[in-house]
């Protein structure tokens, strides 16, 4: 019986790991979002740069720089402002879904 609680209280504990989350943001390079560079205004250069073959990654309006490990779900929308949900593992968003954002 203790051996059922502790498992069950660890996948209590777990669950909320695995639920998708939903952020607002922009898709731009690596390179440039580490240099604090990302918006409407860099849109262009984003785009030049994951065509390229930079890493595509999610920029927040908080500033929140989300890596990307499904690289070809977000690069088709470089530049763009999107709603993407998915979930976070290991510093890595797994984008589930992908749209254009008002």
């Amino acid at each position: 019986m203790k051996r059922f609680i502790t498992v069950a209280s660890m996948l209590v504990l777990t669950a909320g790991l695995s639920f998708a989350a939903e952020y607002t943001g922009f898709v731009t390079d690596a390179k440039c979002a580490a240099g604090g560079k990302a918006g409407a205004g860099h849109a262009g250069c984003a785009k030049s740069c994951i065509t390229g073959g930079e890493a595509a990654v999610i920029v927040t309006a908080d500033g929140k720089v989300l890596e990307v490990s499904n690289q070809d779900k977000v690069t088709a929308l470089a530049g763009e402002k999107v709603k993407v949900t998915g979930t976070e593992a290991d510093g890595k968003l797994t984008v589930t879904a992908i749209e254009k954002a008002s």
